[in-house]
Formats: C-alpha cells, structure tokens, sequence
C-alpha cells in the first residue's frame, strides 16, 4: 500500500468519526461560516506580490518532523509581511502534524487568502474548511474520481471557496473539466514522494492558457521559479524550503528579496 493510499484509507475513518463529535449544524455556527473569502486566483496574479503560497508545515510522512514547534502566528504573519500572496496551511494531524486550529489561528492574524491544504474525499470537510476560515481548498485528482472532482467543485463555490486541482501526471489532468480553473501541479509523487520540478514544466504544455498555473513542491531556488515561469506558471507553492530552517519567515522574506533583485537585474 502507497502512502497515499494509507493517508486516504485513515482519512475515511478520520471524517467519519468527525461528522459524529461535530455535526454540520455546529461548523454552520463559525464566525467563519457566512464570512466573505479572499480569492486566491486574484492574489496569485496581483503586480505587487510574489506569487509564492508560503506554506506552514509541521511535518510529512517520508521525512518526519520539519518544523515541529513552529508558531503560525508567527510564521504567518512572517511570511505575509515578506511578500507572500497566499498562505497553505496543513490542516491533517496524524500524517503532517497540522491542525484545523493551525488554519483559524492564521486566518486571525491575516486578511489574504488561505488554502487549506489537505486530503478531502468528502463533501464535510469542504463545509469544515469554511468553517475554520479558509478561502481556498485543494482537491487532489488522484484520490478522487471525475465525478466528485466536479461535485465538490460546485460545492466549494456555492460556498465562496476556491478550489486547487493538483495533479501530477496526465492521467490526473484527464479527470478534471479544464477551463478556467486553478491547476497544481505537484512535483512530488505521493506515491513514491520523490521530487522533481520537470514534472511541473513537462504537463505546462497540457494546461490550457486560461487556467492559472501553480507549480507545487521541490521548489528550492529563484532559479527554479524564473525556469517555471518561462512555462507559464504564476503560482508557486513552497513549504519545506521555508519550514526546515529555524526562522521560516525570514527564510521567506530572503527568498522573495532575492526574487525581486533577479527581476530587477533582468529588465535592467
């Protein structure tokens, strides 16, 4: 059995048993639940951002813990303050450490659009993230089938959420509707969970040009992101680049100013 295919089979017993101590009706209740959402699509592609989703992560499956006491609030804040246009969140426990709480305690401090970054293989964990005061939510190909692809998007937007597809191969793109869409392409087989950004440039072709571009995981220089954009990729997804080091914020803050004088140095 895959990781994936692990992390999918706990995360059936896990909604289960969420739905029974936390009935719809009570996350209808949230502060969060009737709230405007902040648009992510608009986020990515705002002039004076970076385009880089800065993501809290406690820890993944292959590598352990990256990061395991690491303050959101202050992390967060980090990373917005550094130039970031959107925030992911890991809200699973048992496999990433991360937390539903993680996600409101950043949506307390923050105004941009956070994703919630998780496993959803059911129509109650779309009503949870809104609940807990995402924006965005990702719905991730592989463990889903066509049809809940397109139910769940129609239900994330009945209820102002946004929606990531990520994909990793062909074979994930096929399942989803393209067509103005926000497609991820994950350089990391959750499969194997090996890493590798040629992923990410080798389905560019395959996305059509009226979907926006985010190019998810492995991504560990400027360099790598001035190669990415040259396939038309505006989004950019970083997490474990930022979170192994003691100050993922100033790491953040580092990266993005390098970003701009690279930019600069190229119109000059």
């Amino acid at each position: 059995m895959t990781i994936l295919e692990q992390i999918t089979n706990y995360k059936m017993q896990e909604v289960s048993e969420r739905k029974e101590l936390v009935p719809v009706k009570l996350l209808e209740k949230s502060i969060y639940y009737n709230s405007p959402t902040v648009s992510l699509k608009d986020y990515i592609n705002r002039a004076d951002k970076s385009g880089i989703i800065a993501e809290f992560k406690r820890r993944s499956p292959s590598k352990g813990f990256i990061n395991e006491y690491a303050n959101p609030e202050k992390v967060s804040i980090g990373y917005m303050q550094a130039g970031a246009s959107a925030l992911s969140v890991l809200t699973d426990e048992k496999f990433f450490g991360g937390s539903n709480k993680d996600l409101s305690i950043v949506r307390k401090f923050n105004y941009c659009p956070i994703l919630r970054k998780d496993f959803i293989i059911d129509e109650y964990q779309i009503i949870e993230a809104k609940s807990i005061g995402a924006d965005a939510i990702l719905l991730i190909a592989a463990i889903l089938s066509p049809a809940q692809l397109i139910e769940y998007d129609k239900f994330a937007h009945s209820l102002g959420l946004e929606v990531l597809f990520e994909v990793h191969d062909n074979e994930d793109l096929r399942k989803i509707e393209l067509g103005n869409k926000i497609i991820g392409v994950n350089n990391r087989n959750l499969k194997t969970f090996e890493t590798n950004i040629q992923t990410s440039i080798a389905l560019s072709e395959m996305i059509p040009s009226d979907c926006l571009k985010v190019s998810e995981s492995g991504i560990d220089s400027v360099e790598s992101i001035i190669e990415l954009k040259k396939f038309g990729f505006k989004g950019f997804l970083i997490g474990e680049t930022f979170m192994k080091t003691s100050n993922p914020e100033n790491t953040c803050k580092e990266f993005i100013l390098k970003m701009k004088k690279v930019s600069r140095n190229k119109i000059n």
